[in-house]
């Protein structure tokens, strides 16, 4: 179906405009003639990766020093990816995720070696922050780095890292103290794949294919250098990060939910039942209705979100969770009525619909849960 949203909205220059018009022909060409491919995930992560660096479409998830992130081209080009696969969305975000931290407060020759290699698809990224008993809970982080010298030593376990196994470079949250409230003083670090020390100790297996697993650190020296930021800024740098990409999780779920969209519409226009097209049910019409709605209504919170970041916001927590919550709970709903529409066809594996409905799932856990999402809105509404 011919997407006119895009146009119909203020948010969005003549420049974004012609990149969602780029990045749709790029996915069509590059994305979606592999998309439904199960075949080794990580094989086909770095080939994503390495075809988004050579069309210059990485830059626009990897900060450069000095400059902002758009976040509207972010959602766009998120929105488009998951719209064919959420592999090659993971691909390109996990870039930014992966450097944000370091782009803002990374020592200079650190900051500039890695970020270029991200942006240039050379080297992988991947955002380690999740432990065990730390998910949430951020300051429950028990992974400690002690000073030893011209270096730190970290010890602990992350857990549910995406990436595990195929980046080259991890930024990883640590315990360097403990405040007067006996919570985590948090500090950052940038620990490159072959550190002596450090190991991806599990491959999980998710619901749908996905790169991720369980990090070791035992007696890993880090170079005191490849810190990022001062000892204690790592809650504030982990929190910043999480807040530029929040809405482009909505963004994602949008893209997962307006391709299940377009599945049903085009089954329900072509299936017979009763003699008579599923389209002319007006059960399978009300579905329709309501898949569509809101699917609207969450890429409006989507981009006003962006939009707002991008005009100056200092602070658009509230509108950011909004978007993720609203569009992530939505997209399940829009996927499982593609799914209903379908029937049994629906169920098969590999089907598109099939594949979105494993695929969509994870988008109301990570980066926040709906419930996380729900008490953030709340305590900013009443402090307003």
């Amino acid at each position: 179906m011919t997407d006119k949203f895009i146009d119909q909205l203020p948010f969005f220059t003549p420049e974004h405009r012609t990149l969602a018009a780029g990045i749709e022909s790029f996915v069509a060409r590059e994305i979606e003639t592999r998309a439904g491919e199960e075949r080794d995930t990580e094989a086909r992560l770095r080939e994503y990766v390495s075809a988004l660096a050579t069309a210059g479409v990485l830059r626009y998830a990897v900060a450069s020093p000095g400059t902002k992130l758009d976040v509207r081209a972010l959602c766009l080009i998120r929105e488009a990816l998951s719209y064919s696969s959420a592999l090659a969305d993971l691909a390109f975000v996990m870039q930014g995720l992966g450097t944000y931290a370091i782009s803002q407060a990374a020592p200079e020759h650190v900051r500039d070696f890695w970020i270029s290699r991200a942006a240039d698809g050379k080297s992988i990224a991947a955002f380690a922050l999740t432990e065990p008993d730390a998910g949430s809970d951020v300051a429950a982080i028990k992974t400690t780095a002690q000073r030893d010298g011209d270096a730190y030593v970290l010890d602990g376990t992350k857990r549910f890292i995406s990436n595990a196994g195929v980046a080259d470079f991890y930024t990883v949250f640590a315990r360097t103290g403990t405040d007067a409230n006996g919570r985590a003083q948090l500090s950052a670090f940038v620990v490159g794949a072959k550190i002596p020390g450090f190991s991806v100790s599990e491959r999980t297996t998710m619901i749908a294919s996905h790169p991720i697993g369980e990090l070791q650190f035992k007696g890993c020296r880090v170079p005191a250098e490849d810190m990022v930021g001062a000892e204690g800024d790592g809650f504030l740098l982990a929190m910043r990060t999480m807040d530029m990409f929040r809405a482009s999780v909505g963004a994602a779920a949008c893209g997962m939910a307006r391709r299940a969209l377009d599945e049903a519409v085009r089954y329900a226009t072509s299936r017979k039942q009763f003699g008579r097209l599923l389209a002319e049910h007006q059960l399978i019409q009300e579905k329709l209705a309501d898949m569509a709605t809101e699917l609207d209504a969450a890429r409006l919170l989507v981009y006003r979100a962006a939009y707002l970041k991008d005009m100056g916001g200092v602070r658009v927590t509230r509108e950011a969770s909004e978007a993720k919550l609203y569009a992530t709970e939505a997209a399940c709903r829009i996927v499982d009525s593609a799914v209903q529409i379908h029937g049994g066809s629906g169920l098969v594996r590999g089907s598109v619909v099939e594949r979105l409905y494993r695929e969509i799932r994870a988008l109301r856990i990570y980066e926040g849960t709906s419930e996380i999402q729900k008490l953030i809105i709340a305590s900013q509404l009443l402090k307003e």
